[in-house]
């Protein structure tokens, strides 16, 4: 059940491309991250242009407006997975949407089972209901 938070500076996607986007990242999170099936929490957001800000922490990496920023909330997977991940979403985002790979920064953060509730102010997985 990864959440991830998708951020770009506004203006520089349509609609259509902004939704190929959250559907490529999905289709990354199910192929090399072992999201579930139909188990999809994503939030866009767009950003005035100056509102997001990342420089290249001394990489030499060049960044343009085209700028995507992925936040992936998770539990359990592995440092294998984690690069996995990584690389699918800049090879897959670059085919399909012509992102550049400098143009990408992903931060998976993890958290517990605990940490979650899918709505009805339950504790599903603490509640034995997944």
């Amino acid at each position: 059940m990864p959440l991830v938070r998708i951020d770009v500076v506004e203006g520089r996607r349509s609609p259509e491309q902004l939704r190929l986007l959250a559907d490529t990242v999905q289709e990354v999170l199910l192929d090399v991250f072992a999201a579930p099936p139909r188990d999809r929490y994503q939030v866009l957001t767009e950003h005035r242009p100056g509102q997001l800000i990342c420089e290249d922490t001394g990489l030499g990496i060049e960044r343009t407006d085209d700028l995507v920023v992925l936040q992936v909330v998770q539990q359990g997977r592995s440092d294998e997975q984690k690069r996995a991940l990584y690389a699918g979403l800049c090879r897959r985002l670059g085919e399909v949407t012509g992102l550049a790979p400098g143009d990408l920064v992903v931060s998976v953060v993890g958290n517990t089972r605990a940490d979650w509730s899918f709505g009805l102010g339950r504790a599903q997985f603490l509640d034995g209901d997944l």
